[in-house]
């Protein structure tokens, strides 16, 4: 009898911990493959979710302030920077380990000023094909310079020093810039100038697509490229420990299959999806329904946008204005808003998103949604009814039906106007493959701000940085590329630039712009102090446990 009691006594402690540890485990989902995790390569919203995790920058935006400010994380202090702007003394932070791993044979390694170096010159390294070269290129001093020499020697890129970038001492870093560039500090705060060990560097043949070595609160336990990863809390992290012990990402790719593991609590938090909304949501608040099982709503802005983008070296679109101009009118977005976001999106004015300094409500895009107009400019263009076009090819950015009926509502609006299309389907780091490598023809674009400010969203467009950086449109044009140096320099006059740009862009219309994103965010009772974010990816060390 007693051994009876004692075994029952045992399962019903075992199953209390199981719950206790449950509630101190976060379970959420990924929406798309992951296509790297390396953060030098990584450029993308859903890498990032796992990135920011592990590895940390100098600084980091302020979880509680808006506007947005920057705040030392690995760094002590924010830099003291000289009066013309160019050079940056930069005090790390003492006694930060880097996590566990085998690329330091079982000894404990502290974060120095070299890593962070080492990192600048991974970007720099035409092997490593970074997506954030384009964040230094021509801006840190005789960082050109060192790229040219190591060429793709892994020796070379060891035993060269780029002269912009000293390590004083083991806890001072120092960069001189070529000339002022004001964000180079939100430079510092993205998971691209993240620190990197020399020993990981060799150890990992200058690959981190699947590992992560990082000195942040969670550490990568197991990753699992088609179907997850888990994280566990870094015991020794050099701040206060995050409140989760456990971080579990599953990757989910239907909507409905999230929508289904979150109601049955399964996963933790979850962006509305676009089917259930009016279902979830009751004359704009939560439905008594779910407010009855713990479930709680945030309705978040965020700094991402959406647009069609061309690529500007097609002989057909890229060099026919008048059949792009035909395009963008021939597209009906209110009712592509209507169909894909039940009007929570909201209808882009410019090709500036609200939040950044200089966004102005009352611009105004340069096309409207006009079959008529559509039709005579396609025959002003050389094609009345769309006779002599080929079929384009359209690709999306995932395999998901929502992004095939995306891809199948802009093939029917062309099709109206003589135009035809063949979607392409891709898996996400297909998509993303493609894009480096320039073999995107006409396709669905988006960008999520990497930090608030109009150079962001500019770089996208300049020559500098087509594939395989990020101007995947391969768009160019000289009066931006000046303009864009004028409004890198001047501090005063920054909107009157923006305003500028933009006529350029919208002159030339690479772009086709769509919305605005606002999400609607829904989360269990036993998450506290979540305050969603479109440009803080390292939020989850801050969110506290109900229990």
């Amino acid at each position: 009898m007693k051994i009876l009691i004692l075994i029952i006594f045992i399962i019903a402690c075992s199953k209390k911990t199981n719950s206790l540890q449950n509630l101190k485990t976060l379970n959420l989902a990924l929406s798309t493959n992951i296509s790297t995790l390396d953060p030098a390569v990584s450029y993308d919203g859903a890498s990032a979710q796992l990135v920011y995790q592990s590895l940390e920058t100098l600084y980091e935006y302020d979880y509680y302030k808006r506007p947005y400010r920057l705040k030392p994380l690995l760094a002590e202090s924010l830099p003291q920077i000289s009066k013309d702007g160019t050079k940056y003394l930069i005090k790390i932070k003492k006694g930060v380990r880097f996590h566990p791993n085998p690329a330091f044979k079982e000894r404990e390694r502290f974060l120095k000023s070299i890593d962070f170096i080492n990192q600048f010159k991974r970007l720099a390294f035409i092997p490593t094909r970074s997506s954030g070269w384009w964040l230094i290129d021509g801006k840190i001093k005789g960082i050109n310079e060192f790229r040219k020499k190591a060429g793709d020697s892994f020796n070379l890129f060891k035993k060269l020093e780029v002269s912009g970038l000293r390590a004083i001492d083991d806890y001072t870093l120092e960069i001189e810039l070529i000339k002022p560039f004001p964000q180079m500090i939100f430079a510092l705060a993205m998971s691209f100038t993240a620190p990197s060990p020399m020993e990981a560097i060799e150890f990992y043949n200058n690959d981190f697509s699947t590992t992560l070595v990082g000195t942040g609160p969670f550490l990568l336990k197991n990753y699992r490229p088609l179907q997850g990863a888990d994280f566990i809390r870094f015991e020794q992290y050099h701040s206060d420990l995050p409140d989760f012990k456990k971080i579990n990402y599953r990757l989910i790719k239907e909507d409905q299959t999230r929508w289904l593991n979150f109601l049955s609590k399964k996963i933790d938090i979850i962006n509305l999806p676009i089917d259930n909304f009016f279902s979830a949501i009751k004359e704009g608040i939560l439905s008594e329904e779910l407010k009855s099982k713990g479930i709680n709503l945030i309705q978040s802005p965020t700094l991402t946008y959406w647009w069609i983008s061309f690529n500007m070296q097609d002989p057909i679109l890229g060099k026919n204005k008048l059949l792009r101009q035909a395009i963008a009118h021939s597209i009906n977005r209110k009712r592509y808003l209507n169909l894909f976001t039940n009007n929570t999106g909201v209808l882009s004015n410019s090709i500036y998103p609200p939040g950044i300094p200089g966004y102005n409500s009352s611009s105004k895009l340069p096309y409207t949604y006009d079959l008529n107009k559509a039709k005579k400019l396609l025959a002003q263009a050389g094609y009345p009814d769309g006779k002599g076009l080929p079929e384009f090819n359209f690709d999306t950015r995932s395999t998901k039906a929502k992004s095939r009926q995306q891809a199948e509502f802009i093939k029917n609006e062309l099709a109206k106007i003589g135009i035809n299309l063949k979607i392409n389907t891709n898996t996400f780091p297909r998509f993303l493959t493609k894009a480096r490598k320039g073999k995107l023809n006409f396709w669905f674009d988006g960008w999520a701000m990497d930090y608030p400010d109009a150079e962001n969203t500019i770089q996208l467009l300049l020559k500098k940085n087509h594939p395989p950086g990020p101007n995947a449109t391969y768009y160019y044009n000289k009066k931006l590329e000046n303009l864009f140096k004028q409004f890198s320099m001047n501090t005063t006059d920054q909107s009157k630039i923006m305003k500028k740009m933009e006529t350029v862009v919208q002159n030339d219309l690479p772009w086709i712009m769509l919305y605005y994103d606002s999400n609607f965010i829904l989360f269990h009772q036993k998450i506290k102090n979540y305050r969603p974010s479109g440009l803080i990816n390292n939020s989850l060390k801050y969110l506290k446990s109900k229990y």
